[in-house]
Order: structure tokens, then C-alpha cells, then sequence
């Protein structure tokens, strides 16, 4: 592992060492951060211990998302398959010369949007690109949070502030049902965080596609529990999963009649473990990717478009 200080990081050292399939051979952190989170860790003194080491099959980067980009490429011009927690920073260049790299030295890369393991996630998917809930036309996500201080400070280096620092996973969902927006527009507010002017808390986007809209909301001063909610409707039938995190049920409208069904429990670090596993089997050749490589780029342009970096 290359960094300790994202959000994810100390979840995913644990999903790696529960994993019987993986060895961790240690991480790399100039300037960790709790590491006392990271039990039983090797703790090494430079990423070429990683990097320059032919044994080592894959590496995850959990550094802060500015930092993380340079470390990313570094690993895939070592030759290393990427487990590589989102997002993939702010120089939209960049991540597409790294994803060209990967597929030049056939390494796969999978981005850390642990969501698409959801049960819930999956089975709207299923319904919506089945055609069961007919033509999608409308999709609705919330997914505020509470940060403190530090965090907003540490997210005011990116346009769009919590809206950056969250939107992926909900963008992710969006475009894997409905495409590449056609457009998009965004409202970007401070409103509880006076100390930080250009810190972005509470955020929404519109994203217009030719035959539907998306309307994603998230804010950094939701009080907890917070109530995170992924809404699909259709033209037959809708789908509406409430609350996401954790996952706990998901109601189902169609042909004049709706059930709700109660998920499978699934918290966070199963979320984890499940990416991993998936990531594992891509890189033994028995599962192939969940998302294609055009996927993950389509994904972090959305990004970058709906916080304003890109036009």
C-alpha cells in the first residue's frame, strides 16, 4: 500500500489482510496517519521497496487525493495491477496518460467505488439496464455527510469541496445506467463553514442526458445518521434505496403494484472485501472487470466536469 491518509485507507489494509489470497508485504507513508490503525503493517522506507519488488503483484494507493495521481502512475510504469481509492485527483491529463499506460502494460486498474458491491446497487442496476423499470428518465442521489474542520480544510484544495470529494460514487452509478452527460449544471454554496470561504458544503448538480436527468445533492454538515438515498424511475417502475450506507432496503414500483425488499446486511468493510475479491479475481484471470477501462475515465470526467475543472 502507497499512503495512509485517505478516507479508506485503514479499511482497506484490514480487507487486505483478511483476504487468504493476499499477502501484504507492508506500506509506504512518509507522513502516516494513525498507525496504529494499521495492525501488524511492515512499514517501508520508500515506495521502490514496492514498487522495485518483482514479487509484488499489485499495489493499492490510499494517499490523499491530491497526492495520490503521481503514486498511481508510478505503480503502473512499475508494472503493477491498481487498486486505486478514489478520486483520481484533479489533472484529467494525467489519469488518462495513466490508463493509457495500464492498458499498453496490461494491468488492470480498478477505482475504489465500493458501492458497485452493494447488493442494493446491483440489484437496481439489474432492474434499470434490463429494461424492467422501462426508459429511465430520472435519477435522484443524496449523499451528504458529516466532516470536521481538518477534513473541509484538507477537501478545499479541490473545486467543488465535499462535492469532489463524494460525487464519484454516486456519479459512478449515474453514467454506468445512463451514459455520458450531455450537460451539467452545478450550485456550489458555503453555508456552515465561514472559516474556510471557498470550501464548497453544500452542493448539487443537475446532469442532463438526452432522454433523462440526474439530480445528485450532497452536503458536509448533515447530522448522523445520515440518510443517504439513491432514487431510479421509469417509465413502468422505480426503484429507491434508502438508506445506502448501510444498506438496508430497497422499495420496488412496478405494473401498479410495490414491494420492499429487506438487503442482505452489508456495512462498509464487507463493501471492501468485496471490491478486493473482485479486484483479485480480474487480475487471475477468472472474472473479467465489473467496469471497462472507458468506464473509470468516463467516470472521473463526469467528476471533474460537475466540480468545474473540466468544461
Amino acid at each position: 500500500m502507497l499512503g495512509t491518509r485517505h478516507g479508506h485507507a485503514a479499511g482497506k489494509w484490514l480487507a487486505l489482510c483478511a483476504n487468504p489470497q493476499v499477502e501484504p508485504v507492508g506500506i509506504f507513508d512518509p507522513d502516516p496517519l494513525g498507525v496504529e490503525r494499521f495492525s501488524h503493517a511492515r512499514w517501508l522506507h520508500s515506495a521502490d521497496d514496492l514498487l522495485q519488488d518483482p514479487s509484488v503483484t499489485a499495489i493499492a494507493v490510499e494517499a490523499r487525493n491530491h497526492q495520490s495521481l503521481p503514486l498511481a502512475q508510478a505503480a503502473v510504469d512499475a508494472g503493477k495491477h491498481l487498486w486505486f481509492d478514489k478520486p483520481a485527483g484533479d489533472d484529467w491529463p494525467s489519469f488518462q496518460k495513466l490508463m493509457q499506460a495500464a492498458a499498453e502494460r496490461k494491468v488492470h486498474v480498478q477505482m475504489g467505488y465500493m458501492f458497485r458491491y452493494s447488493p442494493g446497487f446491483v440489484r437496481i442496476a439489474e432492474l434499470a439496464r434490463s429494461g424492467a423499470l422501462g426508459e429511465v428518465f430520472s435519477i435522484r442521489a443524496h449523499m451528504s455527510t458529516y466532516v470536521d474542520l481538518n477534513e473541509r480544510r484538507q477537501q478545499s484544495r479541490h473545486l467543488g469541496g465535499i462535492l469532489y470529494d463524494l460525487g464519484g460514487h454516486v456519479l459512478d452509478q449515474i453514467v454506468w445506467l445512463l451514459g455520458r452527460p450531455s450537460g451539467i449544471h452545478t450550485t456550489l454554496q458555503n453555508v456552515a463553514t465561514p472559516e474556510i470561504p471557498a470550501y464548497a458544503d453544500n452542493t448539487a448538480a443537475v446532469l442532463e442526458f438526452d432522454r433523462a436527468i440526474a439530480i445528485v445533492d450532497i452536503a458536509a454538515m448533515e447530522p448522523t445518521p445520515t440518510a443517504r438515498r439513491f432514487e431510479v424511475y421509469g417509465t413502468v417502475g422505480s426503484a429507491i434505496l434508502e438508506p445506502f450506507d448501510p444498506v438496508r432496503t430497497l422499495r420496488i414500483a412496478a405494473n401498479g403494484s410495490a414491494q420492499v425488499v429487506d438487503l442482505d446486511p452489508v456495512d462498509r468493510q464487507m463493501l471492501y472485501e468485496l471490491e478486493l475479491a473482485a479486484f483479485l479475481e480480474v487480475i487471475q484471470g477468472t472474472r473479467a472487470p465489473d467496469r471497462s477501462p472507458e468506464h473509470e475515465l468516463l467516470v472521473q470526467e463526469t467528476l471533474l466536469r460537475t466540480t468545474g475543472r473540466l468544461p
